[in-house]
């Protein structure tokens, strides 16, 4: 389960020896392309503003009606009037709340669309990489990525930087207000303002690195935790419960003291904004008061003073949480693009063209192959499948036979030499095109945690009733499946955990020929399923297979003697070639592979 993998990583990518300017400069660049993504829904961006702008200019103007209330209408002692600014003062108050709703409303429809957005390109950027990228990506690291890294980019996108426009703004117009009012009284209220925005700032510098180490740790803890949940038969089965809590244990431990850090240092920062706060209020509230008692201050406008900094003390606050989203943003918003950016090594080329109904006619032309660019699995590999043909790969593991499977649906790309279908190169044909006259039966059956009638059809989702049953039938599957409670209706739970290997084997041969290809891939199709069910599979194969280009791995004797073409494969390389017949006096690799082969078959089922 890769724990030194999972032990290691998130440390080296946590301490990067970037240097800051380069990291301040990549992080702007990230924001700015996550702020992109705002770019359809800019009507409720701009409604959003526009609302607090409202919003600010009705905060401005509430505490000078106060002011006129305690002035003129308390002070004064005018009943009406203090009858009139009460009304205004509710209805400003009223306005205020509709314009909150409104920003609050568009602004989380814009935000909530980024993230919709970006969950779909991440969802259909994984779906077009190739094999070789899923080959070392780790799923716990890309969930943690499509929801809690989205998650933070939308809350930037949306209440963040709304909540900081609202900030500045109110304290700008706060500012301009107050210097009209009393110039040296508004100095005064904000003499603390460049010590709290120096302390907000470093606060920033110092939680944006933990930030990332906490996502990065939180992605760590979801990979441990699929790992563990996808492969529990496995750690039950070998008594590893308590290993694998303690490894649990240790990464979760790991990611409660890099939070503990944040929480020390948020808890140390955010007390000391609301200081500095605080202070300008007491200033305020001391050398106002001072001029109200010597006349050059009018009570009202001491309370205006005072509601204006009162005002400003949750705008300041923000600022903190602002520059922790900002931080915590720039740290997702990286990992998102990282994923959005990487290219897939398999695609098509720009000159791509439709690979048009084929007959089967499938060439391996000097190819070879190395998984990540290493040591070569297949070393110049050279044959001919004709249309129809049935072609038995044999050959120990580790040799390259699933590799030839997977290299002619591209789902990697020869390293060198080439492979052509009907005389088109197959990187010269559209993917889709491709794939589409394919039909494969993996080495690890995969099924999907719906009915299954869904996984049936699920390559050909517009065939009929009939068509579905009768490639059940073929595969020999029709009989377990109307013994299930719901019959093709059942559900067959997370990767087919309900079923049992043989019956997955054959709902995924029935899902491969609905599709009816021109060219087959069985990819030890029929090694999870006992002798009388494969016996019965192999004849329904025998017919589905005429005028089929079918390439098989060939694990029990029957498939190589029903087989037009043999290819033993050693260490990446045709060591031998031809039929069963001619193998047999021909090969004596492959007679000694096949003698050994009967004889376990011979041992294991007697009546063979």
């Amino acid at each position: 389960m890769q724990a030194n993998k999972l032990g290691t990583s998130p440390r080296t990518e946590g301490h990067s020896t970037t240097p800051a300017a380069n990291r301040n400069s990549g992080s702007v660049r990230v924001l700015l392309r996550c702020f992109g993504y705002l770019r359809p829904y800019w009507r409720l961006t701009a409604g959003a503003y526009f609302i607090s702008l409202a919003i600010t200019a009705l905060a401005v103007l509430i505490p000078q009606l106060i002011r006129w209330i305690v002035d003129v209408g308390i002070a004064g002692q005018a009943t009406d009037v203090l009858g009139q600014a009460i009304l205004a003062l509710l209805g400003l108050t009223l306005l205020k709340g509709v314009c909150v709703f409104l920003q609050g409303r568009w602004t989380e429809r814009a935000s909530q669309s980024v993230a919709y957005d970006l969950r779909n390109a991440i969802h259909a950027r994984l779906a077009a990489l190739s094999f070789s990228y899923h080959d070392h990506a780790q799923t716990g690291q890309l969930l943690s990525r499509a929801i809690q890294d989205v998650e933070r980019v939308r809350f930037l996108t949306g209440r963040a930087m709304l909540r900081l426009f609202e900030g500045v703004t109110l304290l700008l117009g706060t500012f301009v207000v107050l210097l009209w009012m009393n110039p040296r009284l508004a100095l005064l209220s904000l003499a603390t303002m460049p010590v709290l925005v120096y302390v907000a700032f470093r606060f920033g510098r110092i939680y944006r690195p933990l930030s990332t180490e906490i996502q990065q740790q939180l992605a760590v803890l979801t990979t441990v935790l699929e790992q563990n949940l996808r492969g529990a038969r496995v750690v039950k089965a070998f008594a590893q419960e308590d290993a694998e809590v303690g490894r649990f244990n240790r990464e979760n431990n790991r990611w409660f003291n890099l939070s503990a850090e944040a929480v020390r240092a948020e808890a140390l920062h955010t007390p000391l904004i609301d200081l500095l706060a605080s202070v300008s209020t007491v200033l305020i509230i001391w050398y106002g008061g001072s001029l109200v008692i010597g006349g050059q201050l009018t009570l009202g406008e001491l309370v205006a003073f005072t509601t204006y900094l009162a005002q400003l003390v949750q705008p300041v606050r923000r600022v903190g949480m602002i520059i922790t989203a900002l931080a915590m943003a720039a740290a997702a918003g990286a990992r998102i693009l990282e994923i959005l950016d990487t290219e897939s090594e398999v695609k098509d080329a720009p000159d791509a063209v439709p690979l048009p109904p084929v007959r089967g006619h499938v060439r391996f032309e000097s190819v070879s192959f190395a998984y990540f660019r290493r040591e070569p699995v297949l070393s110049n590999l050279s044959f001919e499948a004709l249309p129809g043909q049935v072609i038995a790969l044999l050959g120990a593991t580790g040799s390259g036979k699933s590799t030839i499977i997977n290299l002619i649906p591209r789902f990697y790309d020869p390293t060198e030499g080439r492979i052509t279908i009907d005389g088109y190169d197959t990187r010269r044909v559209t993917l889709n095109s491709l794939r589409d006259q394919i039909g494969i039966v993996l080495q690890e059956t995969t099924l999907f945690a719906t009915s299954i009638r869904e996984n049936i059809v699920f390559g050909c989702p517009t065939a009929t009733e009939a068509d579905m049953i009768a490639a059940a039938k073929a595969a020999q599957a029709h009989e377990f499946i109307t013994e299930t409670p719901h019959g093709y209706d059942t559900e067959v739970g997370e990767r087919g955990v309900t079923l049992s290997g043989g019956q997955k084997q054959r709902i995924a041969i029935a899902r491969a020929l609905l599709k009816d290809p021109r060219i087959l891939l069985l990819d030890d199709a029929t090694s999870s399923v006992d002798a009388e069910t494969e016996r019965l599979i192999q004849l329904a194969l025998e017919r589905l297979m005429q005028g089929r280009t079918s390439f098989v791995i060939a694990q029990r004797l029957s498939t190589m003697r029903m087989a037009d073409l043999i290819l033993v494969i050693e260490k990446g390389r045709i060591a031998a070639s031809g039929t069963h017949e001619t193998l047999l006096h021909s090969s004596s690799l492959y007679a000694e592979i096949y003698h050994r082969q009967s004889q376990a078959s011979r041992s294991y089922a007697p009546d063979l």
